[in-house]
């Protein structure tokens, strides 16, 4: 049961806040018991989010959840005070929800490939031939495809997503240009055989699977790189370490195609 709630971050992130709420509630039941003095909800709510986070971490979730486990309630507690429709909270929840709803399904929350990343991104794709053909596995709003589309005419891009949101971003962002596309398609029916280059910035939890598909599917001499998450037990044939504030580096391997 474990190995499979490990592979849905959003269910760990739910694990974390649930074992927060009762340690702290625990604890405020013990506060009444022995002494006269009560926190304001606030300071529960502050509480409970920094063991939410401290949980979330210990679980192995990455920041961007810890993050997001540690503002939750404080946040809920504020906005309960506030002159505001409820309605807001609703569409806020529901616009969370699009960015992200990859991570009940592929067990992949949305991460943003930085500038510095894009920049040696285009260092490696320099060594391609001109009409090489890239795929990003989860685009997300299109931002890295497109300036990397731009640099390269001559190749062709091809995005994939399925967070409602993002993909709609992306797609209208690529409409100018005839060398990018965006496809509204699960990662896991992407036929990496039609590809030179397979980029991906997903999770953990995805890259066994992947490196099978990989193996299977992806054409002798092509290149498979990952931002940040190692494949278990297959070293990479190369690491660029890219020195942002999240300790990012590019793992790269090329394929010898299916054995």
């Amino acid at each position: 049961m474990l190995r499979v709630v490990r592979h849905y971050p959003a269910l760990l992130a739910l694990s974390a806040q649930m074992g927060a709420t009762l340690l702290v509630g625990l604890a405020l039941y013990l506060a009444v018991q022995l002494v006269p003095w009560r926190p304001t909800w606030l300071a529960v709510g502050l509480s409970q989010g920094l063991i939410a986070a401290v949980l979330a971490r210990y679980l192995g979730l990455s920041r961007w959840w810890c993050g997001l486990n540690l503002l939750f309630v404080p946040a809920l507690l504020l906005a309960n005070g506030a002159p505001l429709p409820s309605w807001v909270f609703l569409g806020a929840f529901v616009l969370v929800l699009l960015f992200n709803w990859n991570s009940f399904g592929e067990r992949v929350p949305l991460y943003l490939t930085g500038s510095g990343t894009c920049r040696q991104l285009g260092a490696l794709l320099s060594e391609q031939l001109p009409s090489f053909r890239f795929v990003d596995l989860g685009c997300g709003p299109g931002g890295m495809l497109l300036s990397l589309a731009r640099q390269f005419p001559q190749a062709q891009f091809v995005g994939v997503e399925t967070a409602p949101l993002s993909f709609v971003i992306a797609w209208m962002r690529a409409l100018p240009l005839r060398n990018c596309q965006i496809r509204y398609e699960n990662l896991w029916r992407t036929d990496l055989a039609l590809f030179d280059v397979v980029y991906c910035f997903l999770s953990p939890a995805p890259m066994p699977e992947l490196w099978a598909k990989a193996c299977a599917q992806m054409p002798p001499g092509s290149l498979l790189i990952s931002n940040t998450f190692e494949v278990p037990g297959q070293p990479a044939n190369q690491q660029i370490e890219l020195y942002d504030w999240r300790q990012s580096r590019l793992l790269l391997w090329r394929m010898r195609g299916a054995v």
